[in-house]
């Protein structure tokens, strides 16, 4: 199987295992996605940027209708944040958005 292949399924098969353990299924409430987390997610760049009050906050965010509990589309955005946040440490950019001022400022440079 294709890593991204891989990937994809994965992420479906982690939800549904912890999502059909208690509550509503196909949701996650808020001990299954702590669960999630800390059992999915052992790389230490990734187990860095998590934490309790992260995953507090997490749950507010992705709970739009405040009902304790997540859908596989909220999920999957807090997964696309983590690795949002991984691709933005291995590539050096941290937490900024967009260009910055001194990149703005500089010339485009044209071959003569």
């Amino acid at each position: 199987m294709a890593r991204l292949d891989q990937v994809i399924t994965n992420v479906v098969d982690i939800f549904l295992e912890y999502a059909d353990d208690g509550g509503k299924k196909h949701r996650l409430n808020k001990d299954e996605l702590i669960r999630v987390l800390e059992t999915e997610i052992q790389s230490p760049e990734l187990k860095g940027a998590i934490n309790a009050d992260d995953i507090e906050e997490a749950m507010k965010l992705m709970d739009k209708n405040q009902d304790g509990e997540v859908t596989f589309h909220e999920f999957c955005r807090c997964i696309s944040n983590l690795a949002k946040s991984y691709y933005n440490k291995k590539t050096g950019r941290g937490d900024k958005k967009g260009k910055n001022k001194e990149q703005e400022a500089e010339p485009e440079t044209t071959n003569p």
